[in-house]
């Protein structure tokens, strides 16, 4: 009963206890009659009624030239009013029974009806949550708006409202928040950047002067990606708004012609894999994969294979790499902000952006993205996205 829904629940039970009810009802008048039909029974037969012996004594009487023998015609009627007393009890039950079963399958459908009228708001809201839900970044300004007295089902429906009003300001301060991060915290480190190249880039420099710009532009240029990661994480947990047709082959492709994979076997099969969304992120995605791949590699034979195809109507990116041996209870933590691998070599430390950017763009286009463990180590990252 429990996987029933809430209006076949419903209606179970307006059906259960208006059974319920008449079955008491039958039973009490049942119990009334069975009384009533005692009382008359006994009270018709008292003049009749007789000892055995005293019936024995009696002889017989002529009626109509009939002959009558009294003691059986006592014996008989007594017989026939216990008769008509089990029939007329029987035929109370059985047309009873039947008057109950119909009427509680029109209870059962009237029900039906009541429990769909009652639980109407709860799908309007359902149909609400269900429409914000697949368009989060755009559905955040709808509301429910429900008229009506102001009952249970109303303070939910305003409830709700009122938490989508909430998150709705809430998404815009973040929207703002980036939009505003992306200019206040990359101009800095751009000028930054620019003085710094410009101070080892004269003539007059000295050596000293220029190792210590050589390590500051080192360093802003971690920042800047450091940056520009949280950014890309930040922009691709909302939903995408303006999408176009992508192809993940071409963007696979386009990604392993940019990476640095010389020392690295590559096997690629580029299947046509058609999607829709955004380019860049798409492209965000695919080169966070291939370059975790090449980072967390065995330093000697390592390889790195990429592979997209359309698979029962979703389009699937598949990067899988050689590398050390990664428990399976640890994947999930590799998916988190800031969560490293334990054995990741400190001269090729990352930030621990990688999956958690390859995650929210996946989710922000409506799919999703596993790994799962090679037996002799590596990982074997399958991203999964709507086909269009």
């Amino acid at each position: 009963m429990s996987r029933w829904s809430l209006r076949v629940r419903l209606t179970v039970l307006y059906g259960g206890l208006f059974v319920l009810a008449g079955a008491l009802l039958l039973g009490v008048t049942y119990f009334l009659v069975e009384r009533s039909l005692d009382a008359r029974m006994g009270a018709s037969a008292g003049n009749l009624d007789f000892r055995p012996k005293t019936l024995d004594s009696l002889g017989t009487i002529e009626v109509n030239g009939q002959k009558i023998n009294i003691p059986q015609a006592i014996i008989d009627y007594r017989a026939q009013q216990e008769q008509f007393r089990r029939d007329t009890l029987d035929s109370l039950v059985t047309g009873g029974a039947i008057a109950l079963a119909g009427v509680g399958v029109v209870a059962g459908a009237f029900g039906w009806l009541v429990a769909g009228r009652a639980l109407q708001p709860l799908s309007r809201i359902t149909e609400t949550a269900r429409r914000i839900a697949g368009a989060p970044d755009r559905g955040l300004h709808e509301r429910i708006a429900l008229a009506g007295p102001k009952d249970e089902v109303k303070e939910l429906a305003d409830t709700f409202d009122t938490m989508m009003e909430r998150l709705d300001r809430s998404f815009d301060g973040q929207r703002r928040f980036v939009a505003n991060a992306s200019h206040e915290l990359r101009t800095p480190l751009a000028l930054n950047r620019a003085l710094v190249e410009l101070a080892v880039s004269r003539p007059d420099a000295v050596p000293q002067t220029r190792q210590l710009g050589e390590s500051l532009l080192s360093v802003n240029e971690r920042h800047e990606r450091l940056i520009d990661g949280l950014l890309t994480l930040a922009e691709s947990e909302t939903a995408v708004v303006e999408t176009v047709p992508v192809d993940l082959a071409e963007v696979a492709q386009h990604v392993l012609d940019q990476a640095l994979v010389a020392d690295r076997k590559v096997s690629a099969q580029l299947r046509t894999a058609p999607t829709t969304g955004d380019p860049v992120l798409l492209e965000r995605l695919a080169q966070n994969l291939v370059e975790n791949a090449i980072r967390h590699n065995l330093p000697e034979d390592g390889w790195l294979s990429v592979h997209t195809a359309t698979i029962d109507g979703q389009a699937q990116l598949v990067v899988e790499n050689s590398g050390p041996v990664v428990p399976k209870y640890e994947i999930e933590t590799l998916f988190q902000p800031f969560r490293r691998m334990r054995h990741e070599r400190t001269a090729e430390r990352g930030f621990g952006l990688g999956l958690s950017i390859v995650r929210a763009v996946a989710r922000a286009h409506g799919g999703e993205v596993t790994a799962e463990p090679r037996t002799r180590g590596g990982l074997t990252v399958t991203v999964t996205l709507p086909a269009s």
